[in-house]
């Protein structure tokens, strides 16, 4: 335990026990951060185990005033779990089953704490399908994935988190326990609660319990792997194959810095040479299934590929989603600081933002590596940076995410898709918004946090 833990420490251990209290130094320590540079310890972590743990936990903290903030994997990119003012680091990741499958509603019932890809396995079991697909799915939580509205490569047809929340049970700043939608697909009473508490980021509530939905389980996928010359080309091929009519499960396109890294780590022979990747995956009836392959091929072949994979099964497929999610851990084996930005531009703007992304490089002298849901615009624009705690490194690639964020939304995008605002995002938060809708946000947290105890020193 470490000297001097607060003084209202041993009252929240006899409140909740030893056993989910804690101030060791090497707990606090890893409950700092996630996967953002900056980092900051609480001073008690506590492991709630069920909703009246959180509960208890709220009121305690409300009566004395103690910032909370939440945690679940820890997984995120922004950073969005540090606990900036100390106090509590709440974990739920003891809450961690799945409650429900309930394949005659089309509803799973889970605990926060559940990471992503076994709430799916467990939908696939009995025949049914959970979409949202993070990249970090094996290790991120259904919590934290309703926290920041996460999405992944499969939004462009199934759409995001939000899509899939049904119903909500949400412990608010003062203890209050709220439910909020349930196990109906339709259901217009009052207020979109469910909408607002999806994406607010733990500053709203903290999630102990979700409702989501599920949908019967594609019978059939296949995907085709394309290789460009270049990036441009395979970035006007997305726009291609959408104005063909064509609705891909996933479209996935990837730069030649980013194809670099992935060579150097898998081997050079993993990826034939051209200087960008493209992924098509589709899904549905087999035979329709087979067909539609057939004519993407064709289409992809005329656009300039150079060279094309067919992936006509599960297994074949699975093998290039495995690569793809490699692209991630290839960037960090750079030995460059990656500062990970997942920023959105309407579809039509996809080709001028992988040419403003090279004059961006050019101009700063910083690689960027792009790569990402090019069928939604959600491009992550990667800045790879070296010691980023270096101060004139930070200044110069501040500098260059400015450039980005001002022509994004310029061109009526936004700074974040999927990985939300948290810490990194903060100086730019107010000027995405507008004046109107910040002071709407503003409200909204006075209304449901009035002492600003939840996940403070956030965007707000």
């Amino acid at each position: 335990m470490n000297a001097t833990p607060p003084d209202w420490f041993a009252p929240l251990v006899s409140l909740l026990g030893l056993e989910k209290v804690t101030a060791s130094a090497e707990t606090l320590a890893s409950h700092s951060g996630d996967k953002w540079s900056a980092s900051h310890p609480p001073e008690v972590v506590v492991f709630a185990e069920c909703t009246a743990d959180v509960s208890a936990v709220m009121k305690f903290a409300s009566e004395r005033s103690i910032p909370v903030t939440t945690r679940g994997a820890g997984i995120g990119y922004v950073g969005g779990c540090v606990p900036v003012h100390g106090g509590i680091a709440l974990s739920v990741m003891r809450m961690n089953r799945i409650l429900g499958m309930h394949p005659e509603d089309g509803v799973a019932i889970v605990q926060p704490g559940v990471i992503t890809c076994d709430l799916q396995e467990a939908a696939r079991a009995v025949g049914w399908e959970y979409p949202p697909d993070p990249a970090s799915l094996k290790e991120c939580s259904i919590g934290g994935n309703i926290a920041t509205n996460a999405g992944g490569p499969r939004c462009l047809k199934y759409g995001v988190t939000r899509s899939y929340v049904l119903g909500l049970e949400v412990v608010l700043a003062d203890g209050r326990v709220l439910r909020t939608g349930g196990r109906l697909h339709k259901n217009k009473t009052g207020f979109d609660l469910v909408g607002l508490f999806t994406g607010s980021e733990g500053m709203l509530g903290i999630v102990t319990e979700a409702t989501l939905r599920l949908i019967p389980k594609p019978t059939h996928r296949s995907m085709l792997a394309a290789i460009f010359p270049e990036f441009p080309m395979a970035a006007a091929a997305v726009q291609a194959i959408l104005n063909a009519g064509h609705l891909p499960s996933a479209l996935e396109i990837t730069d030649s810095f980013t194809l670099g890294a992935a060579r150097r780590m898998l081997g050079a022979e993993t990826f034939p040479p051209g200087n960008a990747h493209l992924i098509v995956e589709i899904d549905g009836r087999p035979a329709a299934v087979a067909a539609e392959l057939e004519e993407l091929h064709q289409l992809i072949e005329s656009l300039g590929a150079t060279f094309i994979e067919r992936a006509p099964d599960e297994s074949s497929c699975e093998r290039i989603w495995k690569l793809r999610r490699e692209f991630s851990y290839a960037l960090r084996e750079t030995g460059l600081h990656k500062l990970n930005e997942d920023i959105v531009v309407p579809r039509s703007k996809l080709v001028e933002l992988v040419e403003f992304a090279q004059k961006l490089q050019a101009d700063t002298g910083i690689p960027v590596a792009c790569f990402g849901h090019a069928g939604d615009g959600n491009i992550h624009t990667n800045l790879m940076v070296g010691d980023y705690h270096d101060p004139v490194i930070k200044e110069r690639a501040d500098r260059a995410l400015d450039l980005l964020f001002t022509w994004v939304l310029e061109n009526k995008g936004a700074i974040t898709g999927e990985h939300g605002i948290g810490l990194a995002k903060k100086r730019w938060f107010r000027q995405a918004l507008g004046e109107v809708s910040f002071d709407v946000h503003q409200a909204l947290k006075q209304a449901l946090d009035p002492a600003g105890l939840l996940n403070p020193g956030k965007f707000l």
